[in-house]
């Protein structure tokens, strides 16, 4: 894009239809229209694409196998451009709607694009070189067919057809939604240009020396491609390749003036005859298919026009040109450079063709209409001729109607389009010079990748090569690159700020100047192009392509120079001639206003508006500076003009009215259809095209603004109707101006910032729809979104509560909070006066029944959490509380919120708080449970204990009793919860009740050492709880399911079948002694678990029975022993059980001695001894003797079972135990001696007690007083005696007699004291 300092010149178009010296076959015009419609203005509007470069595929094929080599000598030819559009391209819904093809020329590349405005097309560029070749001028021609797009390529060598797909082939639905698609281009890799049927070497005659200077190509009706090209010796040679499906060989055809003459003059000899003439020489081809043949026009050297038909090989007709210049009629000039030759058909004129010479001082169209008369006999009837200025015409385009042409002067300066001197950017003191010319150089469409990319490989001469640089990317390398020169060349290490400066102005001035350069030879034009369908219009340049467009009759008015100004019959703007001559007039003064204002002071009104400053008020700075600085007398020459204004007030409201976008009643109707001009080149031209327009329109109020205050300071003397005029001029026409003023200050700044195109109405600030934020929003354009708002702010009372709301949309994307709920607060008074809130508010079917505010906060509700901002949701629901009123369901919904939040901010006792304050049960149920249920999580029980539920006790208990039921026991703690909430609340029972069930759920389903530690603590706890009350009530009822199996199912068995109808239960009351017996049996396994982890499982569910054998086992004897006095159970299992553990050490080896030391020191012996004298067997019958005395039965059944299981294992009795159970009960040791057969253990007990019972050692067997005739009674097991003394009578006759002996003498002696008694 180029830069626009303040005005364009106009893009002329001219109308050959209509020009002075039309013939009568032409329809005329009103002559009083007639000038008016002698040209249009246009601008243009650049069309590269700032984000990337074309990737031009490269195609390079050397045709040797055609024969073609390099020439000696050969001339070059200048650079060229064409276009070629589809014939639907004005179709809507087509495939190719709005799609184009243009090429460009130089030497032996050709690079063709193919473009569409409706989507991106992909692979769409390609560069093809023919090595050895040179393309000639008009050397490609691009045409379609229903199922394919030819391209026809002359060189000064070769000929060449590239057959490619229809779009219509490749896409076969009616309509593409696709916002991509594949370029006809996209397999041209694959076409061969060597292949004979679609190349071809141009044939050249003997001795021919020289090259052609111009060609065409076309396609007939048949698929024959043909290829025309001048003759250096005169003449035209057509070369013919056979349609594309069709074998055939090439075929050449020479168009030469003998021909004709051969028809005239057969019988002349060619001595007579001669040969082409040098005047005969073609300079440009022009060829259209008429019916079955095909015509070729010729402008040749002797400026003559002539007309072959290929079909019979013969010149039809022949004018002479200058017939048709005036100065020239009847006689001969040398022609000028550049003739041209241009042809157009349509149904209402027929076949045209346009004619370009070119002449030292000026340069002449002709329009002429081919005439077709009897005998296939032809002439041209002239239908205008235009003339132009005697600058270079570079290309021009013939339509049906027009004629449009592209000039450049001497120094290759285009004439003709939107151009204004380049300037160097306006630096700002504070600013640094880096960010400023950064902002120019990659402002949007101010320079093309590939100027900036040049641009730095020169800069960096060359050392790094900058390729596929997204936009970021290359603005990085640009800053990088310059600071790596500034900072090369600086060979001092200190400089003040002001120096630094300088250096940097210095470098970015140089690589800017270099961007300049490259721009500006990107910007040479080549060529013209103009869609017959929908009269497009693009000047085709060496680096990119610019679209034409009209301009709106103000912007023409203001733009063009005065001798171009109308006269008031041809003013557009309005039909009343008076009103239109004084618009002509104040437009006029207008332009002297903007000569006047000096740079500086543009700034200045610039920087004041972007300010927000007063608009009248900067302009009337400018004007005191006008008046002060006014040496050249503009003031007065104004003044002068101002007062040939009749009626200044209607012609600057008809100004006004054409200005204001909002005055339109009818706005353009957008199309709902998302693929028309959705391509990123027709973004770019639409974005170009407002801020174009834009600028132009804000220079355009800001001097007419200051007009007006000239007008305010001139007063009566130049308005002719008096004070009602100032009176108007003052109260409404300035504050219009100024609001224009800034609206298009507005759309100059958003054009200039968008990255995606909009609609203009919808831009603009006072547009009611309000699309034009929403369309920044869904785009995330928050920066541009903030600016728009600023700098509507103080003068745009439209939509002030929306811009508020978006406002703070902006601000919540910036993570500035605070902000965000001010601009909310502001907005909510205007929700139901403006359009978009109302949308944005009745949105939710759900909240349809509530009142509009509420619904507004309810949007900005669930924007402040979807950010997660919650203090502000708190906040602003708050708020939203007092618009409720009597709205219970919004309310409810409301107070959940800020529990909600609360909650989350561990706001405790707000949420609390909130939550009480709930009038709906059910959310306040719901946010009960979630209290307790995240309090619990976060350990916060403190919390949650201590606040009062006042009416929601039962509730709070209920939810805890449920969560504790459902969840994992180790996971959760909600048993100790509810167990701190029953203490805290001194309900000692329920706090019992509580952890009984807590423990014996452990005990159920946590079986390890960790669960085993927790059920003890629970059952301790519900001890002590139920100690804490009055026995009389220290009880507590036994949870219902505690027996039950878990995880099983209500409904079914373990078969899986349908269980029965459940049974009612009896209430099982549970005191405090069986509370203690549950918590020893706990204690038990516990012990149990720490000794033997392994056992944990095991005895989680064991009985008290069970437990005894299983600590028993473990050696776990202490345990044991407290198990069964608790339980009542018989201490059997326990010494046999040790009597075992010592027969087993007894015989065991040193690894059982080391096992038994663990188990000992379990149990608690009065003193263990741990020497080397003791080892653990000693200990082990310490132990059984220790259990033996503590726990001594009337009965000695204790002894009794420890000797039976030492007996049962053959192991000889200790005489420890010997002596203790002997003196316990002496018969029953020798019933349990003949029982195993231990006869001489036997023997020696009874000897033993027969001499205790004679009085030696009787205290050894527990006997008072020995045999006398005073002691009591003594008795003898005679039974077992007997039966030993059988038993020793058959195996120990010796030991039977010496107890037969020792009975003998018992006998004696009892036999005397028995006579003593009965004597006494």
């Amino acid at each position: 894009m180029v830069a626009v300092e303040k005005r364009a010149c106009s893009f002329k178009c001219l109308n050959h239809l209509n020009a002075a010296t039309s013939r009568q076959s032409v329809p005329q015009l009103n002559a009083a229209k007639m000038a008016a419609l002698l040209e249009r203005s246009f601008i243009e509007i650049c069309g590269f694409e700032r984000e990337a470069l074309h990737r031009f595929r490269e195609i390079t094929r050397v045709l040797i196998s055609l024969g073609v080599s390099a020439l000696p000598g050969g001339i070059k030819y200048p650079d060229c451009a064409g276009g070629f559009h589809y014939e639907e391209n004005g179709k809507l819904l087509s495939i190719t709607s709005n799609r184009f093809i243009h090429w460009s020329a130089s030497g032996d590349t050709v690079q063709l694009v193919e473009q569409s405005l409706d989507t991106n097309l992909l692979n769409s560029a390609v560069r093809l070189k023919l090595v050895h070749c040179s393309v000639l001028p008009g050397g490609v021609t691009i045409q379609e067919t229903l199922n394919n797009v030819f391209i026809l390529i002359v060189t000064n060598q070769s000929v060449h057809r590239l057959v490619l797909p229809h779009p219509s082939r490749m896409y076969r639905s009616e309509l593409v939604t696709e916002l991509q698609m594949q370029s006809v281009f996209t397999d041209v890799g694959k076409l061969s240009l060597q292949d004979p049927a679609h190349s071809a070497v141009i044939p050249t005659p003997a001795g021919q020396t020289g090259a052609p200077c111009a060609s065409t190509a076309w396609l007939n009706r048949q698929g024959e491609a043909h290829y025309a090209l001048t003759s250096p010796a005169g003449g035209i040679l057509v070369v013919t390749l056979p349609p594309c499906d069709t074998q055939g060989d090439m075929t050449v055809v020479e168009l030469k003036r003998s021909t004709v003459m051969q028809r005239l003059a057969g019988w002349m000899p060619t001595a007579i005859r001669g040969e082409q003439v040098p005047g005969e020489l073609a300079l440009c081809l022009a060829v259209r298919e008429l019916e079955d043949d095909s015509f070729l026009f010729a402008l040749c050297q002797d400026h003559k026009l002539r007309m072959w038909s290929l079909k019979e090989q013969s010149c039809l007709m022949e004018t002479d040109m200058l017939e048709y210049i005036p100065a020239c009629k009847g006689g001969r000039r040398a022609a000028g450079p550049g003739p041209r030759l241009r042809t157009s058909f349509s149904s209402t004129t027929g076949l045209c063709l346009a004619v370009y010479l070119a002449a030292p001082q000026s340069g002449q169209f002709t329009v002429l209409q081919l005439v077709a008369t009897d005998n296939n006999r032809y002439s041209m009837d002239h239908v205008s001729s235009l003339f132009s200025t005697q600058e270079t015409l570079v290309d021009f385009a013939l339509t049906s109607t027009d004629i449009w042409g592209v000039w450049v002067d001497e120094s290759n300066n285009t004439i003709g389009h939107t151009c204004s001197p380049w300037r160097f950017p306006r630096l700002m003191y504070f600013i640094f010079p880096q960010e400023t010319y950064l902002d120019v150089l990659f402002s949007p469409l101010r320079f093309t990748a590939s100027a900036i990319t040049k641009a730095l490989q020169i800069y960096r001469r060359g050392s790094e090569r900058s390729v596929d640089l997204s936009w970021e990317a290359l603005k990085r390398e640009v800053t990088l690159a310059v600071e790596n020169e500034l900072q090369s060349s600086v060979t001092e290490f200190e400089f003040c700020q002001e120096e630094y400066r300088q250096l940097q102005v210095e470098f970015w001035s140089k690589f800017y100047a270099c961007c300049l350069q490259y721009q500006e030879a990107l910007a040479l034009p080549l060529g013209l192009t103009v869609s017959p369908h929908t009269s497009m219009v693009c000047l085709l340049k060496k680096g990119f392509v610019s679209y034409l467009l009209p301009c709106f009759a103000v912007d023409h008015l203001y733009l063009s120079c005065d001798e171009y100004v109308f006269s008031e019959e041809e003013t557009a703007i309005t039909d009343d001639p008076e009103v239109g001559r004084d618009v002509l007039q104040l437009v006029q003064c207008l332009r002297l206003v903007s000569d006047s204002v000096s740079g500086d002071m543009a700034y200045e009104m610039e920087k004041a508006l972007d300010q927000l400053q007063s608009p009248e008020r900067a302009a009337e700075l400018v004007l005191e500076n006008m008046l002060a600085n006014d040496s050249d007398n503009v003031i007065e020459d104004i003044q002068d003009k101002l007062q040939d204004v009749r009626n200044p007030v209607a012609a600057m409201m008809v100004l006004l009215r054409e200005m204001d976008l909002e005055s339109d009643a009818d706005l353009p109707v957008r199309l709902g259809l998302s693929q028309l001009y959705s391509g990123s080149v027709a973004v770019m031209v639409a974005c170009q095209a407002v801020c174009q327009m834009a600028m132009t329109r804000a220079l355009f109020c800001r001097d007419l603004l200051i007009l007006q205050k000239l007008y305010l300071r001139l007063g009566d003397n130049v308005f002719l109707r008096g004070g009602s005029q100032l009176l108007q001029l003052q109260q409404d026409l300035i504050p219009r101006s100024s609001h224009l003023l800034s609206s298009y200050h507005l759309l100059k700044h958003t054009s200039q910032s968008l990255a995606s195109s909009v609609p203009l109405d919808i831009i603009w600030p006072s547009n009611p729809s309000f699309l034009f934020p929403e369309c920044l929003m869904a785009n995330c354009q928050y920066t541009q979104l903030q600016e728009y708002v600023r700098l509507i702010g103080p003068w745009c009372q439209t939509n002030v509560g929306s811009c508020r709301f978006m406002l703070g949309q902006c601000y919540l994307a910036n993570g500035e909070g605070q902000k965000a709920l001010a601009c909310f607060q502001e907005a909510a008074s205007e929700v139901e006066k403006e359009e978009f809130l109302v949308r944005l508010t009745g949105t939710d079917e759900e909240e349809a029944a509530t009142s509009p505010r509420l619904q507004y906060y309810n949007k900005v509700l669930r924007l402040l959490e979807d950010v997660g901002l919650p203090e502000l949701v708190i906040h602003m629901a708050t708020l939203a509380i007092t618009e409720a009123g009597t709205d219970v369901r919004s309310e409810a919904a409301l107070r959940t919120r800020i529990f909600k939040h609360h909650l989350d901010l561990s706001h405790n006792s707000q949420a609390y708080e909130a939550l009480t304050q709930n009038p709906d049960s059910s959310r306040r149920l719901d946010c009960l449970r979630q209290l307790v249920v995240v309090l619990c999580e976060r350990s916060q029980l403190q919390d949650l204990v201590q606040f009062s539920y006042v009416g929601l006790h039962d509730e709070v208990v209920s939810i805890i009793e449920s969560r504790a039921r459902a969840v994992d026991l180790l996971a959760h703690n909600y048993y100790e919860l509810l167990y701190a909430f029953h203490i805290h609340r001194h309900n000692y029972r329920k706090a019992g009740t509580v952890m009984f069930e807590y423990g014996m759920r452990l005990g159920r389903e946590v079986r390890t050492q960790r669960g085993l530690q927790k059920q003890v603590n629970c059952y301790l706890a519900a001890l002590n709880c139920l100690r804490l009350i009055r026995p009389k009530y220290a009880w507590i009822v036994q949870p219902s399911g505690a027996c039950e199996r878990p995880g099983a199912s209500p409904k079914r068995t373990y078969d899986g079948e349908f269980a029965a109808e459940p049974v009612k239960r009896q209430v099982d009351i549970l005191e405090l002694k069986d509370l203690e017996k549950e918590y020893n049996l706990a204690r038990s396994r516990l012990t149990l678990a720490k000794h033997h982890p392994t056992s944990a499982g095991i005895a989680g569910s064991a009985s008290a029975v069970e437990m005894v054998a299983l600590l028993v086992q473990a050696g776990l004897f202490d345990s044991a022993l407290s198990l069964c006095q608790t339980f009542k159970l018989s201490l059997t299992p326990i010494f046999e059980g040790l009597a075992f553990k010592c027969i087993k050490l007894q015989y065991g080896g040193e690894d059982s001695q080391n096992e038994a030391w663990g188990w000992l020191a379990a149990n608690q012996l009065s003193t263990i001894i741990n020497t080397k004298e003791s080892s653990a067997t000693d200990e082990a019958w310490r132990l059984l003797a220790s259990y033996l005395e503590r726990h001594a039965s009337p009965s000695a059944q204790h002894h009794r079972d420890v000797i039976n299981k030492l007996l049962v294992h053959g192991l000889p009795l200790p005489d420890w135990l010997i002596n203790a159970y002997k003196g316990v009960d002496a018969a029953s040791l020798l019933r349990m001696y003949l029982r195993y057969d231990l006869l001489a253990e036997a023997a020696e007990l009874v000897l033993e007690y027969v001499d205790a019972l004679l009085g030696k050692g009787h205290q050894y067997f527990g006997i008072e007083m020995p045999l006398s005739a005073t002691a009591p009674l003594v008795w003898l097991p005679y039974t077992a005696i007997d039966q030993l003394l059988q038993a020793l009578g058959e195996s120990q006759i010796n030991m039977c007699n010496k107890l037969q002996e020792k009975l003998d003498h018992y006998h004696k002696v009892l036999d005397q004291s028995t006579r003593r008694r009965i004597a006494q």
